[in-house]
């Protein structure tokens, strides 16, 4: 019998065998490896993307900001000027009050009574002043109360005091300003 050794060839066909798994394993990991190049190549792109966006958007809410912040500004301009026009208004409405304030002052101060000082706040009229005696306070008090300008007068205080021999009463007396509603004739309230 032919002695026929097999086993070079199959040693051949081993090693063909194992040259086409490297070269297989080899193109299946450089597949991969572009794959995930390509794959980070485009994740990259859509970051870089939406980076751009991003900062599209926040220059445009900085612009936003900046207009917002600006109408907040005139919005604070609008409401001092308003309050202007409210004070000029209310002004306007009650500057003859005043002189009718002022003429009942006059006009109802009895004589022997000297004011001293006269302050307003609010509604609310503080007289300060000399008598020659406590009935000349209360004289004045009632003919304050009987004004039409005036309401609820107080007497805050009274000090006698001794002045050169004679005995002069030291008062202080708070009064509400009335407001009259109706206008003066010929003198239009400004709307």
């Amino acid at each position: 019998m032919a002695n026929i050794n097999l086993l070079p060839w199959r040693e051949a066909q081993r090693r063909e065998r194992n040259r086409a798994t490297f070269i297989m394993c080899g193109v299946i990991w450089g597949a991969a490896a572009l794959l995930v190049l390509l794959g980070k190549m485009f994740m990259d792109g859509r970051i870089d993307h939406q980076e751009a966006r991003n900062a599209y958007i926040q220059s445009e809410i900085n612009a936003l900001s900046k207009v917002i912040k600006e109408i907040e500004d005139l919005k604070g301009q609008r409401d001092k000027l308003l309050a202007r026009m409210d004070v000029i208004q209310t002004l306007q409405s009650n500057r003859s009050q005043i002189v009718h304030v002022f003429d009942d002052l006059v006009t109802k101060l009895p004589n022997g009574v000297f004011y001293d000082k006269i302050s307003k706040s609010g509604g609310k009229l503080s007289i300060g002043g000399k008598a020659q005696s406590n009935n000349r306070v209360s004289a004045l008090m009632r003919n304050l109360d009987s004004s039409d300008w005036f309401d609820n007068t107080n007497l805050k205080v009274v000090d006698v005091i001794d002045r050169n021999g004679q005995s002069v009463s030291s008062f202080n007396v708070e009064v509400k300003e009335e407001k009259q509603d109706d206008a003066e004739p010929g003198v239009e309230a400004i709307q």
